[in-house]
């Protein structure tokens, strides 16, 4: 992150919320990855049934590699 801090565009997926992050790593770390994160950020939310779980379910999933 640090590395990519207002030089490129960073793209996260996540169903995870930023407030959780330091469930994942320290809080410190969590605290200075989320403010890299959310400064100048467009964050997009979605809603709605997971489209990859219910074909999972359905057995319409991925099939692995014979």
């Amino acid at each position: 992150m640090d590395a990519a801090y207002e030089e490129r565009a960073i793209a996260i997926s996540s169903n995870l919320h930023p407030a959780g992050f330091d469930e994942l790593m320290p809080k410190t770390i969590a605290t200075a990855t989320v403010d890299r994160l959310m400064h100048h950020a467009h964050v997009c939310q979605t809603s709605g049934d997971s489209v990859r779980l219910s074909q999972a379910l359905a057995g319409k999933g991925v099939k692995p590699l014979a």
